[in-house]
């Protein structure tokens, strides 16, 4: 998956010399030093003289770690380690904090080699005049600080603490806004679908009405014969973290080099039959939750992982949409596991006296519990243990107390139920979308791998 180095060693030794000698002298000139070679020379050789230093002396142990360095230089842009850590650390933030030293190794590869297809995207994009407004940019930023609650300066202050910065996310959000109009100037113009070819899939999607869907997630790692055991290997290792409570999302935005990347590798709902032959064997049949692979598909490996399920053109319930009352009570600091099981008990027995949303606030009132009202709720997006209870809940009745300790314990009110209509297939207009998403990904991927080849990469 590294791209090759295509020119001269000597060519390389020289953009590397003329570099350092240009970081040199603007930091010299900007301390207000003049950089005399002569004289520097002569003071080198007095101090050595003055701390009996040797001429041949050996640096032992690591490097100030503190000192940005250099390590790779794409087309004469400079990723240095400051750069991975900081994108290193979103990785680790998005899983809790919980990754093994071990794989924090492996993760820096990756995410050396995503900063040199990042780098290359935007080089390209530059190069056809593409440029992305900073201010698109920053609103961007703004829109993933509200994500977390928290205004643009909180939220540099937030990834400050967890050891990344407001400029790495924003340098990826630069890159995929960059690609993804790159694609849409250079690929998307020639990718062609015809109105028989929709037919078709509309034709195939009458057919197997009643049978399962899937809303898949992919993570797809290109790999040549070269390194396809280093590939498949990162690829267990990413497994191995999402099933320990790692998010699959935040991988794939870091790891998959498929245009879907962007959207956390969300293929949207598909049947097995569209997807190729090796993917569909492993998506039947899997569970909601399920992840599986490494799979060997044309040009890499993929990952697959199974977020929701459904039936074709068949009314799901789980799409139904509840308005909702939760009522709500927090146990105080230091409350201990029995003291919160008398509590929920006594919560529990409060909660039977409601009969029905209108006896919600009074009810509430009564036991000192917060009451906030949800409308137009979807029952998919519940979380999977409150989904079959709800489910069965008639307007007016209410769930069992669920909770922790931490949180506090709470209940949901059925006040109003609007079951899904009836599924008609997708429009032609969706479908053509669908199909022309599909091919750009295909193109895009032999765009990018084209990008690596042509790269003049060095790496320290």
């Amino acid at each position: 998956m590294l791209p090759v180095v295509s020119t001269p060693n000597r060519m390389i030794h020289g953009v590397r010399s003329g570099l350092r000698a240009l970081l040199l002298s603007s930091a010299l000139l900007g301390a207000g030093i003049q950089p005399v070679a002569a004289q520097a020379v002569d003071d080198a050789n007095d101090i050595a003289s003055q701390l009996n230093l040797p001429k041949d002396l050996t640096v032992f142990g690591k490097s100030d770690p503190n000192v940005r360095k250099a390590t790779a230089i794409v087309n004469g842009r400079i990723i240095t380690g400051t750069d991975i850590d900081q994108r290193l650390a979103l990785i680790i933030t998005a899983n809790g904090g919980k990754v093994e030293e071990e794989e924090k190794e492996r993760l820096r590869v990756q995410v050396l080699r995503n900063l040199i297809d990042e780098t290359l995207q935007i080089q390209e994009a530059a190069a056809n005049d593409i440029k992305v407004d900073p201010a698109e940019i920053n609103q961007s930023y703004e829109r993933v600080a509200a994500n977390f609650r928290q205004s643009p300066t909180q939220f540099d202050g937030y990834l400050r603490e967890k050891g990344s910065s407001a400029a790495s996310i924003k340098r990826q959000i630069e890159g995929e806004l960059a690609w993804s109009r790159l694609l849409r100037r250079n690929i998307q113009p020639f990718v062609n679908v015809s109105e028989d070819e929709v037919k078709s899939v509309v034709d195939r999607l009458n057919a197997a009405k009643g049978s399962e869907e899937f809303r898949i997630g992919e993570i797809y790692l290109s790999a040549t014969p070269e390194n396809h055991e280093q590939i498949m290997a990162n690829a267990r290792n990413i497994i191995q973290q999402i099933q320990q409570g790692g998010s699959f999302q935040a991988y794939a935005r870091q790891f998959s080099e498929a245009s879907t990347a962007a959207v956390g590798g969300d293929l949207g709902w598909i049947r097995p039959a569209q997807l190729p032959p090796e993917l569909a064997q492993a998506a039947t049949g899997m569970q909601v939750g399920q992840i599986a692979g490494p799979i060997e598909t044309v040009g890499g490996v993929s990952l697959i992982y199974v977020m929701d399920k459904r039936k074709v053109l068949t009314a799901d319930p789980r799409d139904s949409l509840l308005s909702l009352k939760q009522l709500s009570v927090v146990f105080p600091q230091g409350t201990t596991k029995e003291q919160a099981s008398a509590k929920a008990a006594s919560f529990a027995a409060a909660i039977k006296e409601i009969k029905g949303c209108g006896q919600a606030n009074e009810v509430g009132a009564k036991i000192g519990a917060d009451v906030v009202d949800n409308d137009n709720v979807k029952v998919r997006d519940l979380p999977p243990q409150l989904q079959d209870i709800l489910m069965n809940l008639q307007v007016g009745e209410a769930t069992p107390p669920f909770g922790s300790i931490t949180d506090g314990v709470r209940v949901l009110v059925v006040c109003g139920r609007d079951d899904p209509a009836s599924a008609n297939a997708p429009n032609a207009d969706q479908i053509m979308a669908q199909l022309e998403e599909e091919r750009v990904n295909k193109r895009a991927r032999i765009y990018l791998r084209d990008l690596r080849r042509d790269a003049v990469i060095e790496y320290n």
